[in-house]
């Protein structure tokens, strides 16, 4: 394999931006990295012409785009999805479920196991993260209450039994059976999350204590401070903010979370406790209007307008419309966070939540080559997964 040379870029690296970088990659992984132009026979060469030189983004937790839903069981919708989201940045990323029958879920990871083998152009499958059903129904959003019911031992045995790609599971931790359900999964190395919870503030530390280490989709499906019977209690949120260990992801797409909250997240939990996810669902991509959150079969109706979807009757979001540039680009020039911190939340931070960061997340000597050429406005114009150009600005997505 020929090696694969950028020249004259600002490269993002662990621990600074250098101005004029090169970075030389063979055989999927980068093996130099230099402050300048470096001989290399005989390698394929792209100017970056300036322009940053990054790490790829990893999506933790992202459901569709380009019209289709990891739920349509499709091969051809895992790898639609995997190809929209590569043109705006995103390398790798976690096929994420929703609350659905026992039927459709397994559907969807026998899915992941054909279509994971065919995955050559778009964003690398670093596994399934499960999206319920194990939730509070008072905080349901837009998960289907059809399907949500408390952890069953039987259930989720036998399924992280029959589909090793499960990586990640969210669930709410005060439901009965959370605390064993938790302890179960982080045994088999799986990534538990507290989400669309109705927990308070001792019942969230209790679930940290227990395996529930990061927090999905911070704010939305939790309680902040709560009154009960006339007594104030702190929530998910508080919980979030006060244990210095606990991960947490946004969706930074500029609508979720306003300026002030995600200001306020960034301050507090920092640039290496917070990832940025994009929850995108099949409209990712597509033009606003109609559209079904969930799969084509049986999904729930949504609306898609001002850049997220909704419910029908407008009461609750149902999952963002973001493409990861979106996210570094709200960051920086919404909550006025700097380049370096926002890149970080979108490749180092996510990639050791998803412990993935001995291979992906940063320009380093041995790691993977997942590299990201934009612009000064976060515009993509190159993306390179595993030392492959899957798609270029000026070409479009690559075919060869």
């Amino acid at each position: 394999m020929a090696y694969l040379k950028i020249i004259n870029g600002r490269i993002i690296t662990p621990s600074k931006i250098t101005g004029g970088g090169t970075v030389l990659m063979e055989d999927g992984k980068i093996i130099v990295i230099s402050e300048g132009n470096i001989d290399a026979s005989g390698a394929i060469e792209i100017d970056a012409g300036g322009h940053y030189i990054s790490p790829g983004f990893i999506d933790i937790h992202v459901h569709g785009g380009a019209g289709h839903d990891f739920m349509d069981n499709t091969v051809e919708a895992f790898l639609g999805i995997a190809n929209l989201h590569a043109q705006y940045g995103t390398t790798a990323m976690m096929p994420t479920t929703l609350t659905s029958s026992r039927a459709d879920l397994v559907e969807t990871l026998e899915t992941y196991q054909l279509a994971e083998k065919q995955n050559t152009r778009g964003a690398q499958f670093i596994g399934m993260h499960l999206e319920g059903p194990y939730f509070a129904l008072n905080q349901a959003g837009a998960q289907d209450t059809r399907y949500i019911r408390n952890p069953d031992p039987g259930e989720y045995k036998e399924l992280l039994s029959a589909f090793p790609s499960i990586k990640r599971w969210s669930a709410a931790p005060e439901l009965d059976g959370a605390f064993e359900f938790a302890r179960y999964v982080t045994s088999k190395g799986v990534l538990a999350s507290m989400a669309h919870t109705d927990a308070v503030y001792d019942e969230a530390v209790a679930g940290f204590q227990k395996g529930y280490t990061l927090a999905t989709h911070l704010y939305s499906g939790m309680n902040g401070v709560v009154r009960r019977n006339a007594f104030r209690y702190a929530g998910v949120v508080e919980a979030a903010y006060l244990i210095d260990e606990m991960d947490v992801e946004i969706i930074a797409d500029g609508i979720h979370l306003p300026a002030a909250l995600l200001k306020l997240v960034y301050k507090i939990k920092g640039p290496d406790r917070t990832a940025l996810i994009t929850d995108a669902m099949r409209g990712a991509g597509m033009p606003p209007g109609e559209s079904i959150l969930g799969s084509l079969k049986n999904g729930i109706k949504v609306i898609i307008e001002e850049d997220v979807a909704k419910l029908p009757d407008r009461s609750a979001f149902a999952g963002s419309t973001a493409t990861f540039d979106r996210l570094v680009r709200s960051m920086i020039n919404i909550a006025g966070v700097p380049l370096f911190d926002a890149v970080k939340m979108a490749s180092a931070t996510p990639g050791r939540i998803a412990g993935i960061n001995d291979k992906k997340g940063s320009i380093a000597v041995g790691m993977d080559a997942d590299i990201v050429i934009f612009d000064g406005e976060i515009n993509v114009k190159t993306t390179i997964i595993r030392g492959q150009v899957v798609y270029d600005r000026e070409g479009q997505s690559r075919k060869d």
